[in-house]
């Protein structure tokens, strides 16, 4: 799904703690190199309170590497770690891949705002993704709390994506539909 023209790609997300706001700020891509570059949300996210990574300094630069960037991998548990098979298995890996892991896990922190997302960028085949929604708290009214209880959505059932420009929170929103057109979040 996340692979377009011979490249495996990876967005790197910035949540302002200012707004809530979830950026897309950079692009990971790996073909036989690692490539990451700053995306067009990156001036927006700037203006929000994000500073560049001290890695890369340059907006404008395509950074490249022969190996995952340390600052990428120093997110992911040692490979080293006595149950680190155990993590694998969480995330589905039969052995350890730091870009899988990143890919798999979003190599969250949480010392800050930031994580990896697998996106889809090919939508003329059916797929199967697995996701968690973001922003449900707006949409709910429950502000965070209790919000898995507000909807009757499980593993399993059937969902449908539409983009809800009209979202006064989000501009980027998706609305998540049942088969009857039922507008679940």
């Amino acid at each position: 799904m996340s692979i377009k023209d011979g490249k495996d790609y990876l967005y790197l997300i910035w949540k302002s703690n200012v707004n809530g706001k979830q950026y897309i700020v950079g692009q990971l891509t790996k073909n036989g190199q690692y490539e990451f570059q700053y995306c067009k949300e990156y001036e927006d996210a700037i203006e929000a309170g994000f500073k560049p990574l001290v890695s890369f300094e340059n907006p404008e630069k395509i950074y490249t590497c022969n190996d995952l960037f340390p600052v990428f991998a120093s997110r992911l548990p040692d490979r080293k770690r006595k149950d680190i098979d155990k993590i694998l298995k969480k995330y589905g890996l039969g052995k350890f891949d730091a870009y899988e892991l990143l890919k798999m896990s979003g190599a969250k922190l949480p010392i800050d705002s930031l994580y990896f997302i697998d996106p889809i960028l090919n939508f003329d085949k059916a797929f199967e993704k697995n996701f968690y929604l973001a922003g449900v708290r707006h949409y709910l009214g429950c502000e965070g709390v209790d919000c898995a209880d507000a909807i009757d959505v499980t593993r399993g059932d059937e969902v449908f994506l539409k983009r809800e420009k009209e979202n006064v929170f989000d501009h980027n929103a998706i609305c998540v539909e049942n088969d009857k057109a039922e507008i679940l979040v």
